[in-house]
């Protein structure tokens, strides 16, 4: 059976790109944040995943509000990247776990979560930018299978349905018939808003504990509904559904896990940037 080996989480926000693409790395700007990654870096150095399982929201470049899907699952042989705008540079496509795709979908669907399934998908700076930030050399070394969950359009999934999908995915994964190691990754967050009055909202406290119940308790944050999450983390804040997803898929088979490396830091982009890893531990 397949190993799952571990959980990451980052924000994505588009200026990352660019400041990868200018080699910004170590300005004073971008400095703690990307500071952040060579510890995880070298964990991934050692554990080494065949396969990324990423959840993610996509924003405008695959699905838009006349078609918006709560739950979407890539199934396709490779993933191409386009431009969104933002002066980022198209990366050349990623390749797909097809088979694990299948299995995901199959026994997901098994546990009645209603999925698209998406044979040919394009991927945005969600995808891509956490993929070049954790493998930042050369062509990226891991296949994917992209998981798209709603926060754009009302009616979003709650904390604790995402929480749920996540757990359904990691059995999945745990149960798929193959010697590669797995990787479970989320890709959003942490608070933030881009609009309205309460542009620029930022909740340090709320999100500092919320990266430490991921490791001490990972269901603390489905109490809340989606529009308590609103209120605490901004408009764009409940991107940390994804990091619920991903902590969900660690907790199947009573699975215990260790911090490698957690990083934060305010504001980039008028966002609250964090960053985890957390590695599979074995039975709790």
């Amino acid at each position: 059976m397949a190993q799952l080996v571990g959980g990451l989480a980052t924000s994505h926000i588009p200026a990352i790109g660019g400041a990868i693409h200018k080699g910004l790395q170590q300005d004073a700007y971008w400095k703690p944040f990307f500071d952040g990654f060579p510890p995880i870096r070298k964990w991934l150095g050692r554990v080494k995943p065949d396969v990324v399982v990423i959840f993610y929201n996509d924003h405008g470049l695959n699905f838009f509000l006349d078609k918006m899907p709560t739950f979407a699952v890539g199934a396709a042989e490779r993933y191409d990247n386009a431009d969104e705008g933002w002066g980022i540079p198209t990366l050349p496509p990623f390749k797909g776990e097809v088979d694990l795709s299948w299995h995901i979908i199959n026994a997901v669907t098994e546990q009645d979560f209603d999925l698209v399934t998406c044979q040919e998908m394009l991927i945005d700076h969600a995808c891509t930018l956490p993929l070049k930030l954790f493998w930042p050399d050369g062509e990226c070394p891991v296949s994917i299978v992209p998981i798209c969950v709603n926060t754009v359009q009302f009616p979003l999934p709650s904390a604790r349905r995402v929480y749920a999908l996540g757990r359904a995915v990691g059995e999945a994964i745990q149960s798929w018939d193959s010697d590669k190691k797995v990787a479970v990754m989320a890709s959003g967050g942490l608070s933030h808003q881009l609009d309205g009055e309460r542009a620029g909202h930022i909740n340090k406290d709320f999100d500092l504990k919320f990266i430490d119940s991921l490791l001490t308790n990972p269901e603390w944050a489905t109490q809340f509904s989606i529009h308590d999450l609103v209120e605490k983390t901004g408009t764009q804040g409940v991107e940390l559904l994804m990091w619920l997803g991903m902590r969900g898929a660690l907790t199947s088979n009573s699975a215990s896990v260790r911090k490698v490396h957690s990083n934060y830091h305010i504001p980039i982009s008028n966002t609250a940037t964090g960053l985890l890893a957390l590695e599979s531990a074995g039975p709790s």
